[in-house]
């Protein structure tokens, strides 16, 4: 396939939480609908369905896996056409390289996209249709440190860090060789699993990670322009100190097989692998929310069942290069039963993948089960869904003081169980991805056989653009896009010199789906 340019095809579902309409034939007039604190959300209908092709490579000659980390969608670039196609620019951000086999020293990075929408509404499960959404590849663009540095999917080391004038200690990565396994100086590196996406107008990027986990700003040209470090009780410590690594040792030593820290767990902060998975920034540009993937350690985060509890924090980004952090609030996540669980292992807690900030002050949240989908063990999942959170009536825990500190929390860790003088966010169950009547539309499904229709395990990134641009009516495009983990058969990694194959022997496309909904007061 052409490294330099690809089309590829992307699209959408559209299903329901709360009031089911009719999902027979065609598509409904509303598929499900929710209010939440007086907002009314509508599911109208699942409005295509497409993907990338697990073997595509970027301009580097890497795989573009991971895509659906986050994205971004550039309102201003997003067009109706005069045949009722869309066309826009799409910014994919994949996460920390293939790493279902240990972590490798891929160079974080951000992909480029044009995009050509075509809705399907006339779709039937009976006469389903083919993939609606087209990409054209443009570019992509690499992360490095404040020196130049190429920023790592290495995992951190679990002590240490990297020192910039103006930047809070940063995570560091201590390889040897190329960091790949091959011949080379070995050096030290800034580890980025990159998570979170946002394009700002100057065309720099703000990402979010789940290493530190920090907040990072890079200029147009990929290079870090600063750094933000989250209060002492999100920050991991091991043993009386930061400790960043989330316990992901290389593949270059046993295949990534083993511990390579001590203890495996943080004893409080984010939980490995339980970072800035979602963030979003406010229209105008001028406020940034994160929110950690699951409750952190010492608020019950190290176990499924105990988790629920997760911390979202504000800052003033106004001024980017000079951050403020401005509050900090409760969001519980949703309960699931997980039919393969023991009675005693369940209810076990969604975790969250991605949030968007709303014009009415509202966020959707999009929460999943785990170990369901194609490439899974099971192919069934339960729960994977678009929810919506509002922190109007929630309490601020950086105004109330006290919840900050390295062993501060906001719920009791072993229970799980939120403290009483706080209230958390209400959370209102919304647009459900796993209804087959609607994704059986375009073809693809959720459960039964394990071939390239079956919807991918993880979902992780939210985009919204208006159904009509020039005269915007409460109705929207919502897209998402899968994270394959790079499992492809014909991988390439390290500028395309190192060839992998995933012993699962699978090759995941990277999926996409569009929902089309409506929002009203």
């Amino acid at each position: 396939m052409n490294a330099l340019l690809i089309t590829v095809t992307l699209a959408a579902s559209a299903l329901g939480a709360t009031i089911r309409g009719r999902t027979c034939g065609g598509a409904a007039s509303v598929v499900n609908k929710t209010t939440c604190n007086g907002v009314n959300y509508e599911y109208q209908e699942l409005a295509g369905y497409g993907f990338v092709v697990s073997d595509a490579v970027d301009k580097f000659g890497d795989t573009l896996g991971g895509m659906g980390s986050s994205l971004h969608l550039e309102r201003g670039a997003w067009k109706k056409l005069e045949n009722g196609s869309y066309s826009g620019v799409l910014w994919s951000l994949p996460d920390r390289g293939w790493n279902t086999q240990g972590t490798l020293n891929f160079n974080p990075r951000v992909h480029k996209f044009n995009i050509v929408f075509t809705p399907k509404p006339d779709a039937t499960v009976a006469k389903p249709s083919g993939p609606n959404v087209y990409f054209q590849y443009l570019d992509t663009i690499l992360f490095s440190g404040p020196d130049g540095t190429p920023c790592t999917g290495l995992d951190a080391d679990a002590t240490g860090h990297l020192s910039f004038p103006g930047f809070p200690d940063l995570p560091a990565a201590t390889y040897t060789g190329d960091g790949f396994g091959g011949d080379g100086p070995g050096g030290k590196r800034i580890p980025v699993d990159a998570e979170g996406l946002y394009v700002n107008d100057d065309s720099s990027f703000w990402v979010s990670d789940e290493y530190g986990p920090y907040i990072y700003l890079f200029g147009a040209d990929g290079k870090m322009l600063t750094a933000i470090r989250p209060n002492d009780a999100i920050v991991p410590m091991r043993n009386g100190e930061t400790s960043f690594s989330a316990n992901s040792p290389p593949h270059y030593i046993d295949n990534g097989e083993g511990d390579d820290v001590d203890p495996a767990d943080p004893d409080s902060g984010r939980d490995n692998n339980h970072g800035f998975e979602g963030l979003t920034v406010s229209e105008d540009g001028k406020t940034l929310w994160v929110l950690l993937q699951a409750a952190a350690v010492q608020d019950g985060g190290l176990e499924k069942q105990t988790s629920r509890y997760t911390r979202f924090l504000k800052y003033d980004v106004s001024n980017r290069l000079a951050p403020t952090y401005e509050g900090e609030w409760v969001v519980p996540l949703p309960l699931y039963n997980d039919p393969t669980a023991k009675k005693s292992k369940n209810p076990k807690v969604a975790a969250q993948s991605e949030i968007l900030a709303l014009e009415n002050g509202q966020f959707f949240v999009l929460s999943r089960d785990s170990d369901a989908g194609h490439g899974a063990e099971n192919t069934l999942s339960v729960y994977r869904q678009i929810d919506v959170f509002d922190i109007s009536g929630a309490t601020d825990v950086k105004a109330a003081g006290g919840y900050d500190c390295s062993d501060c929390n906001v719920a009791k860790a072993k229970s799980g169980e939120l403290k009483k003088d706080i209230t958390p966010a209400t959370y209102c169950s919304f647009l459900d991805f796993n209804v087959n009547a609607q994704l059986n539309r375009f073809g693809v499904h959720n459960g039964g056989d394990q071939d390239q229709g079956l919807l991918n395990e993880k979902w992780e990134s939210l985009g919204m653009v208006p159904v009509n641009p020039g005269a915007p009516n409460g109705e929207f495009y919502v897209f998402s896009l899968s994270d394959n983990d790079f499992i492809t058969q014909k991988g390439f990694m390290n500028g395309g010199k190192f060839p992998y194959s995933d012993d699962s022997g699978y090759s995941l496309d990277n999926q996409a789906l569009v929902f089309k909904i409506r929002i009203s007061t």
